[in-house]
């Protein structure tokens, strides 16, 4: 395959949460597109079945995982720090660190704990600010890099993942701000993705799934590959021009909420 064929040839991506479903199709597209892999995530066995997927399928692909907890910032620096001395800087970083803590998946906000809002919060947020502020000032001096995060439809509001949907909205809002603070060395958009068809959604109430489709343009479920390649695309050349964006990967059902 040729340079042309593969427009990441060079580039390095940082990947967290590589060992979910998201997080390893988007690992996975990245390698095919020719870059080197720096993945974390917070289960170990996760992170060696990932990178032995990858291995298998992409041989000629440089890669360095480390088991890390993006919510903690020491362990984010030693992570970070590990990668430069394998890869070189990283100068592409997805943060795909994200998801609901604790009890069912459909919870109002009457009645919730304390405990699980602050922990969707902590989850879908610290990784993001810690994450930035480890690889943003290599970018920025080295004149590029681009960053794309992972939000989520549910970011205008949503009754059954309230606490989710705030902090989805936040991402989204922190995406905007970061893309105006790094630019012009640094391009930051988001994905939003739809309901997204993982494990997760084992234990969702079908008619919620039924619904939720229904209102899609496409009546389906999302993949874990739809999403991969949009962020293919937003970290590629042909995105050089984009920065600050939300980009719907949702079966068309942004269109007619």
């Amino acid at each position: 395959m040729s340079s042309f064929e593969k427009p990441l040839a060079g580039r390095v991506a940082l990947v967290t949460g590589a060992g979910g479903p998201m997080g390893q199709a988007i690992a996975m597209r990245l390698a095919a597109d020719g870059a080197n892999l720096a993945l974390m995530d917070i289960s170990g066995n996760r992170l060696a079945a990932v990178r032995e997927a990858i291995a298998e399928r992409h041989p000629d692909t440089a890669l360095h995982a480390v088991r890390t907890d993006a919510r903690q910032c020491d362990e984010v620096r030693e992570a970070f720090a590990g990668f430069k001395d394998a890869l070189g800087a990283p100068d592409i970083l997805v943060n795909v660190v994200g998801g609901i803590r604790g009890g069912t998946l459909v919870e109002p906000i009457i009645g919730m704990s304390e405990e699980r809002f602050d922990a969707t919060f902590e989850l879908n947020l610290k990784p993001l600010f810690w994450m930035v502020n480890a690889v943003a000032p290599e970018m920025t001096q080295n004149g590029r890099g681009a960053i794309v995060n992972v939000s989520s439809v549910t970011y205008a509001g949503d009754g059954d993942q309230p606490e989710y949907a705030a902090a989805k909205a936040a991402v989204a809002s922190l995406t905007r701000s970061l893309a105006a603070e790094l630019a012009p060395a640094v391009r930051v958009n988001a994905v939003v993705p739809g309901l997204i068809r993982t494990s997760v959604m084992d234990n969702a109430p079908r008619e919620m799934i039924e619904a939720y489709t229904a209102r899609t343009l496409l009546k389906r479920l999302g993949r874990p590959e739809d999403i991969a390649g949009a962020v293919s695309f937003l970290v590629g050349p042909d995105a050089d021009y984009l920065t600050g964006v939300l980009l719907p990967v949702s079966g068309g059902i942004v269109a007619i909420l």
